[in-house]
């Protein structure tokens, strides 16, 4: 199947990673600049689309000079390893935190395994280790010059993850934030757009996540790079929703936490607050993978509201 291409911005490129076999899921991103690169590989299921979007790019995987990932999460950085296979020249750019898992992803396979279970084999494998010497840990305020005219920042943004960068594309004045401010929902955003907090175990934070999301907000972007799915100049709007969601997700938490409930019983909840809210406003409320990726979604938040409200971290 040929990859979807779309480009975004002046030499700015995503390729739709089909990740977790759906449409608009994860996005990988290609900035063609003299030293090609990409942000996010998506996981290795998503290695035939990049090498597809590459070629409808006139490129080629032996041309990517830089691997950027914003959290080793598997999603994000899962094909990374695979993908070095073929890119033996790249350099695989990654927070401090995250370095020494893609190194040894033992800790982030195990991690995936309790979420997603008997499904794992079929969405991550394979995970390759990367070579230590194929990484660079990128420090807040590391710069990264691409092109004689296109620098990247790379800032600490913890909260979805303590391992989370984001980075500054100062030619387009837009930022790749990973899942720190959370999901766009392009096939529920036909008339609302729909953006959503992301709160995935066992990390998550709503302290960081605001903490991080004011630093984002104050360095005025025009626009946002979401790790899912795309990118939307509607900044304001981005926030405005997911602060909202955030403080509902989290209240809602507590108190089926304290009534008994599981996380099962508690992401069914979330999910039903999006759709009661949500459903009405979009073109084809029955449009099965998008309210497919927002249920596993909310089934992913849910363990990460539960495990942080166990942990004492829901304010």
């Amino acid at each position: 199947m040929e990859a979807k291409v779309e480009q975004l911005a002046k030499e700015t490129y995503m390729i739709d990673g089909y990740d977790l076999n759906l449409p608009e899921r994860t996005g990988i991103y290609v900035l063609d600049a003299k030293e090609l690169t990409l942000i996010e590989t998506g996981p290795s299921l998503s290695y035939p689309q990049i090498k597809s979007g590459l070629k409808q790019l006139g490129k080629s995987l032996a041309d990517i000079q830089h691997i950027i990932v914003t959290h080793v999460h598997l999603d994000h950085a899962g094909g990374c390893g695979q993908l070095l296979k073929e890119t033996p020249q790249a350099t695989v750019h990654v927070h401090p935190k995250g370095q020494k898992h893609l190194v040894s992803p033992e800790k982030l396979v195990q991690g995936a395994k309790e979420v997603y279970g008997s499904h794992f084999d079929s969405l991550f494998n394979p995970i390759v280790p990367i070579p230590e010497e194929c990484t660079k840990a990128c420090k807040d305020g590391d710069h990264l010059e691409i092109g004689d005219d296109r620098k990247l920042t790379f800032i600490d943004t913890p909260g979805h993850a303590f391992h989370h960068l984001s980075i500054i594309d100062h030619q387009t004045n837009g930022i790749f934030t990973g899942d720190t401010v959370g999901i766009y929902y392009q096939g529920l955003s036909h008339h609302t757009p729909l953006f959503l907090p992301s709160t995935s175990p066992s990390q998550f934070d709503p302290k960081s996540m605001k903490t991080s999301w004011e630093r984002i907000k104050s360095l005025n972007p025009d626009r946002i790079y979401f790790g899912h799915f795309g990118s939307s100049d509607q900044v304001s709007e981005i926030f405005k929703s997911t602060a909202y969601w955030l403080e509902k997700w989290i209240q809602m938490t507590k108190e089926a936490a304290e009534n008994g409930n599981t996380p099962e019983e508690i992401s069914n909840h979330l999910f039903q607050s999006v759709y009661d809210a949500h459903a009405e406003h979009t073109e084809h409320p029955d449009d099965h993978s998008a309210w497919e990726a927002l249920k596993l979604d909310c089934q992913v938040s849910a363990l990460g509201l539960y495990h942080a409200h166990i942990k004492g971290r829901l304010y």
